[in-house]
Order: structure tokens, then sequence, then C-alpha cells
């Protein structure tokens, strides 16, 4: 699945897109494979592309952009691909 804001897809295309949305969610490249259900040395593929398009499967890309964007990355992909975290939601807990 991918979000559509405004005509804009916002998906995972860069191995540095990946890497930059990895370091904000604050995971290890190990522990993300483990919540996408993936090698480790899948993730390090991908994001060895540096600012290249990631090649490979489609699925697999898909489903680390969905355990990130559950982790509160956004990808932006006006012309030039990005990423950041989205506000906080109220945990409730104040």
């Amino acid at each position: 699945m991918f979000i559509v804001l405004r005509g804009i897809f916002r998906m995972l295309t860069t191995g540095n897109q990946l890497k930059a949305a990895r370091i904000l969610a604050e995971i290890e490249q190990k522990e993300l494979a483990e919540k996408a259900g993936l090698n480790v040395n899948t993730i390090r593929n991908m994001e060895s592309v540096g600012n290249g398009p990631i090649a490979g499967r489609a699925a697999n890309v898909q489903v680390v952009q969905r355990v990130l964007e559950g982790m509160g990355i956004q990808f932006l992909n006006h012309g030039c691909p990005g990423v950041r975290l989205m506000a906080e939601r109220n945990s409730g807990t104040d």
C-alpha cells in the first residue's frame, strides 16, 4: 500500500532514503530485517545502492516501507526522495 497525498505517491525509492528512514526510526538493520521478515543481507543490499533506485523484489521494498511507516516514518517524493518523522500522537498518558 502506498500513501497518496494530492496525487503524489509517497514511497521508498532509494538506498539512501531507506538508510535515512532507518536512522530516524532509531532501528538497526538487523532489527528492521526481523520486523520485516527478511534476511539482514536484503536490507544491506537495499541500502548499498546509495542514491540509486532500490532493485529487487517489490514485495520486499513494500514490507520494509510498511514497517518503517508503522514506526512513524513518512516517505517524501517531491521530485527528490526524502523522509521525515511524523508528529507523535498523543498517547493519552499525560
